[in-house]
């Protein structure tokens, strides 16, 4: 019975060690020194447009007001939980990127474009699209003119040390038509100018040109031209030595934005901080997750850029849309997903 018994099968192989994988590093950003100087000071230094009706103007009271306005206001209740902590220093175009490489200013909110040589030459950083604008021209309606390229041999009104200025010229030499500049410092000047025929027409972003005719003597008798002759895509600017900053400005904006496609504003985001089961929700307003941490804010920044200032169609709305003199249409500033799409888009916070 031995000789027929059949041995036992050897025991199986133990499974191979797996390793564990290695715990992902976690990059730690360094703080922030303009945060640190904002916080230490208590309160944040705007640059804004001296005087641009919808965008950054003193009311009566000597209360700045505007859509620029607003989104430093933002940028003060992200960071210091308060958007009324903010001070505001006009600059001119031509002296506000010196402003703010020099330190007098933490935050550039000026209608000011993105463009190549200025990200790369002027040690500044853009941080977020705010508005999608271009170049457009102001002329007298009894002229009935339907299109710039009847401008031939006009003299045409600009604000020197702009991309206004070099886009005129390019338009008028891509075309083979002549024009006689008439260069002036302020959008004031050029308004004045204009309205006591110191020149034809007039030419900037087609916002300032809507923002200058609702001060006209007359606004109705005026309009702006159908051409848009460039792309000025506008964004605050910060130094570009300070790239946690640059991100703090950046992902404020992106809040604005985030909080109007998701459906939340001003009236709702407290009840919603504490009740939306939406994920998207709840990490925009602090209620899931600690996203301010990399930032060295708090979990709740965006709630209180929202809840104090506003989601991003309640800043358009009051200051430039429908709510406002300027009535302007969104356009190209409407959500990527709006039932008339336009460029408006934000990151997602995860």
């Amino acid at each position: 019975m031995a000789a027929c018994s059949k041995p036992e099968p050897p025991p199986a192989p133990p499974p191979p060690k797996v390793e564990a994988p290695a715990a992902a590093t976690t990059y730690t950003p360094k703080p922030s020194p303009t945060l640190a100087a904002v916080r230490k000071r208590g309160w944040l230094a705007c640059g804004v447009n001296p005087g641009l009706a919808g965008f950054a103007f003193a009311d009566d009271r000597g209360a700045w007001r505007g859509f620029d306005v607003d989104i430093c206001r933002a940028v003060a209740a992200a960071t210091l939980g308060d958007a009324n902590a903010v001070r505001f220093t006009p600059l001119t175009a031509t002296d506000r990127f010196t402003a703010l490489r020099a330190g007098k200013i933490d935050v550039l909110s000026r209608n000011t474009s993105w463009t190549l040589a200025r990200d790369a030459g002027e040690g500044i950083d853009f941080t977020a699209i705010t508005y999608f604008d271009g170049e457009g021209f102001l002329a007298p309606k009894a002229l009935a003119l339907t299109s710039a390229d009847e401008l031939n041999g006009a003299r045409i009104c600009v604000q020197g040390g702009t991309a206004s200025e070099t886009n005129l010229a390019d338009y008028f030499k891509a075309r083979g038509l002549k024009y006689q500049p008439v260069v002036v410092k302020t959008e004031a000047e050029a308004r004045a100018l204009y309205q006591n025929d110191g020149c034809d027409a007039f030419t900037a972003d087609v916002s300032a040109l809507a923002s200058s005719r609702s001060v006209m003597n007359t606004p109705n008798a005026h309009v702006i031209l159908p051409t848009v002759i460039s792309k000025e895509p506008q964004s605050p600017a910060v130094r570009q030595d300070d790239p946690v900053w640059t991100d703090i400005v950046r992902w404020t904006i992106y809040s604005l934005i985030l909080a109007e496609e998701l459906g939340v504003s001003s009236k709702t985001a407290a009840d919603l901080q504490k009740n939306s089961p939406d994920p998207r929700v709840r990490r925009l307003l602090g209620a899931d997750g600690d996203f301010g941490a990399p930032l060295g804010l708090k979990a709740d920044f965006g709630y209180q850029a929202i809840a104090q200032v506003g989601a991003y169609d309640e800043i358009f709305d009051r200051n430039v849309g429908k709510g406002s003199a300027l009535k302007l249409e969104r356009g190209h500033n409407a959500l990527w997903n709006a039932a008339q799409p336009g460029l408006l888009y934000a990151p997602p916070i995860r």
